[in-house]
């Protein structure tokens, strides 16, 4: 236009040249008239050798998996207390899929260990068990392998949780932690020694006990990463917390003799497995009785919370824990007198589990160490 002074316009960044000039270069008196500010051209800086790319640094990585990787790094008492409950979950998963192996009768699926078969990592080749048998007991192979990550997980978050003041590593929560993946490592073992003994109904048991020990460190776990260090202050008295501790012993027991019930009848893991010479109706009259005597301690632990002023949480826990064991009789009547059908003894495994994790929160909730800072 006449009477203006040509001014450099902005190229678009398709057609920016090196050369262009920059704010800084341009002429006293030159301006980018009418150009918004953020569409100035100005050259990248320039790339040193020793300057490590953007696309390489952590690149590699999927997005999700860079995020897991700081969470874990990093994690703050809420996060740590989520991953401790995804150990809970995880070690809960390994009972009720092995239960799945057993009752479904595939327990001899995979003959060999640590191959599923002679030759064979995965569910091939001709065992003469059926190819349903092979799946199942070498996807609950593949299930352990995913829960063991878990525990790695866990194990990892806990050595990198820092929840005091002082910055310090938690042993006691280290410890707790390292004793998942330790755990898996032994149930592989044990696993190994079950298969290899042709499905031995001791070694079947030990087995099944040592996933409710797992069990049990993690839901300790999830406990103490919530608190401070230190010593922890009864909020009962003393007979009211050695009653819990009762409930809990009384648990463990009837767990066992359940293995037993299991290792005598028709549900052992497969019809050629061996027995216990036990008669059928003897061990399941007395893991009845246990059941008896386990709800007349969780009625008078009740009232004895109730009477001694004992936390909501706990006397909470109480009923939860009353109306499983209710709904687990009635299930194990239910199963015994329609001849024990596979799915409905899945269902009694599950709600022992539930027994079991609730049962192991209830003398937790009778003292306290405070909470720490989410």
């Amino acid at each position: 236009m006449a009477g203006r002074n040509p001014t450099p316009r902005c190229p678009s960044p398709r057609l920016a040249r090196p050369g262009w000039p920059t704010p800084g270069q341009l002429p006293s008196g030159r301006s980018y008239d009418g150009l918004v500010p953020g569409h100035l051209v100005t050259p990248p800086p320039a790339a040193t050798p020793d300057a490590p790319s953007p696309l390489r640094a952590g690149s590699r990585l999927p997005r999700w998996a860079r995020g897991l990787a700081d969470i874990v790094a990093a994690p703050s008492p809420a996060v740590m207390r989520r991953i401790a409950l995804a150990g809970i979950i995880a070690s809960a998963a390994i009972i009720l899929t092995g239960a799945a192996v057993r009752l479904s009768q595939s327990g001899l699926g995979c003959p060999d260990w640590p191959q599923c078969t002679a030759g064979h990592l995965v569910a091939g080749g001709d065992t003469g068990d059926s190819l349903i048998h092979r799946w199942v007991e070498f996807g609950n192979r593949l299930v352990t392998v995913a829960i063991f990550v878990i525990a790695l997980i866990v194990c990892v978050a806990a050595w990198r949780f820092r929840p005091g003041p002082d910055g310090r590593r938690r042993k006691d929560l280290v410890w707790l932690a390292a004793a998942q993946p330790g755990a898996i490592v032994v149930q592989a073992v044990l696993g190994g020694i079950v298969v290899l003994t042709k499905l031995n109904p001791v070694w079947v048991s030990v087995h099944f006990l040592a996933s409710a020990a797992l069990v049990a460190a993690a839901v300790a776990l999830y406990v103490r990463c919530q608190e401070p260090a230190g010593p922890a202050r009864p909020l009962v008295r003393p007979e009211v917390r050695l009653l819990s501790l009762a409930v809990v012993g009384t648990i463990a027991l009837m767990l066992a003799a359940g293995t037993v019930v299991t290792g005598t009848g028709p549900l052992a893991g497969a019809r050629s497995a061996p027995r216990y010479s036990l008669p059928l109706t003897g061990v399941t009259q007395l893991h009845a009785d246990i059941g008896w005597l386990l709800s007349g301690l969780v009625i008078a632990l009740i009232v004895a919370m109730r009477l001694s002023a004992a936390p909501r949480r706990a006397v909470r826990l109480g009923w939860v824990l009353a109306g499983l064991i209710l709904a687990q009789g009635v299930v194990g009547y239910s199963q015994y007198f329609s001849g024990l059908p596979a799915g409905l003894v899945w269902v009694h495994e599950t709600g022992a589990t539930a027994i079991w994790v609730t049962v192991l929160l209830l003398p937790y909730a009778l003292r306290d160490r405070g909470q720490l800072a989410q």
